[in-house]
Parts: C-alpha cells; structure tokens; sequence
C-alpha cells in the first residue's frame, strides 16, 4: 500500500518536471495539454482532488497507529498484575498459577483481535467519522479486560468474576461486528472487503459461546472456561480470507 502511494507520488512529481520544462523551453506543448487533460479526467472519474487517496492512507494510518499504541497499552497493563513472590519457594509461585493463566488467556485474546484488525484494514480504502467511533467502541471494551482478567485471576476464578471475565469477552466480539457492518457499509456489498468478510460463521459463533460460557460459570466455572477457551482455539485457526482477497501488490 505504501510503496504504491510512493510510487504514484513520484510519477506525479516526474510529470510536474516535464510541465515545467515544457513551459520554459515552450517546446511540446501538445504533450503538456494531454498532461493536464489526464490529471482533469482523474478528478472527474474518481470524484476525488488528486492527493485525496493519499490523505485517505495517512487518516487510516493514524487509525491504526493509534489503535496499536492502545492494545500495547493493554498488555503492559495486564503483565503488571503478575505480581512477584515475596518467598523463594514453589508454594508461593503456586499463589499467582490463577492470576498467570488468566493473564495467558486474555493475552491470547488480545493477539487475535490485533492480528485481524492489522489484517482487516489492508482492505479499508478509506476512513469516516462512523469507522473511527467504531473503533473506538473497540477499543474502549478491550481495555477493560485487563480488569476482568485481574479480578477472576485473583479470586481463582469464582462464579462472578468468571461470568464477568465472560462479559469482557462477550463485548469486544459484539463491537467487531459492529465495525465490520460499518466498514462494510462505507466500502459497499461488493467491495473486496465485504468479500472477504463473507459470511463470517466464526464471527457469529463466538458470541453464542460466550453467553453460554457467562450462564455456564455460575453453575460450574471449568464449563465457562471451556468455552472460552473454545473460542480461542477456533480463532488461533489462521484465518485466509483476507489473504486470498488481496491482490499481490497489496501483499
């Protein structure tokens, strides 16, 4: 994407050179009307001024860059829960098992989401206000899992904060949806994206699991973390869908 926006960057700029040595030796002037003509026939095609598909990339690149300064930021937050042992001895590092495999788990959880989100916006030509709430929606329920993740961790996974740990999960996965059908919206039925999103059985899937999972948790806390961990194994599965929709140049 990038090196595509350079490369037409420079064409532009190579073609601006001939223009202006045609008006200094006022020689092909022929060529530099075709010139001008192809850059008016850009803008009436596309509806857009010339630069605009540049300024689309750098608004979703600040999208993204923000996007991975917060779920950095979420990490860091989770891996300082893991508190270290005040004695040297293994019965103490059995104390924080809880809060280390929870930590394991919404770690996990936090991968997947970035990995489809870095994937997802290989396909996102340009971004809106309604994407950048989107997003943001996202963002603002993943950020609460280091808490859930904290407080099931370290009550050793008790009805309540398991079912809550559930919540946390059931959110974020109710929030992809929703940017997706924004995304899709923005870029039409027939985009590449809309494509590759296809009928997303997964996607539909995991919130059914989670609300099992958050009942389940009340009646036997291992059932709860059954599911969830369903759900991420489903999701560990690489998923092709984006690959095989874009084209080489994309890649």
């Amino acid at each position: 994407m990038v090196r595509r926006h350079v490369r037409e960057s420079e064409d532009r700029i190579t073609r601006q050179r001939k223009i202006v040595a045609s008006l200094l030796d006022g020689s092909d002037l022929h060529q530099l009307a075709e010139m001008w003509l192809d850059d008016l026939k850009d803008v009436i095609d596309t509806g857009r001024p010339i630069g605009a598909e540049k300024a689309a990339s750098m608004e979703k690149d600040r999208l993204l860059a923000f996007s991975d300064g917060v779920i950095a930021i979420i990490i860091t937050i989770m891996v300082l829960e893991l508190k270290v042992p005040h004695t040297p001895t293994v019965d103490a590092l059995l104390t924080v098992v809880p809060v280390f495999v929870s930590y394991v788990l919404s770690f996990i959880y936090i991968a997947i989401y970035w990995n489809n989100h870095h994937h997802f916006f290989h396909l996102v030509r340009r971004v809106n206000g309604p994407i950048l709430w989107a997003n943001m929606h996202l963002l603002f329920w993943l950020s609460l899992i280091p808490f859930a993740t904290g407080w099931m961790g370290e009550n050793d996974f008790a009805p309540v904060p398991t079912a809550v740990y559930g919540v946390s999960l059931l959110m974020p996965a109710l929030a992809w949806q929703g940017m997706q059908w924004v995304l899709v919206r923005a870029h039409g039925r027939e985009s590449a994206l809309a494509h590759a999103i296809g009928p997303d059985i997964k996607g539909k899937l995991s919130p059914v699991f989670y609300l099992f999972g958050i009942a389940a948790a009340f009646i036997d806390t291992w059932i709860a973390g059954a599911m969830y961990l369903l759900v991420t194994l489903m999701w560990l599965i690489p998923d092709r869908r984006i690959e095989r929709t874009m084209t080489p140049r994309e890649r």
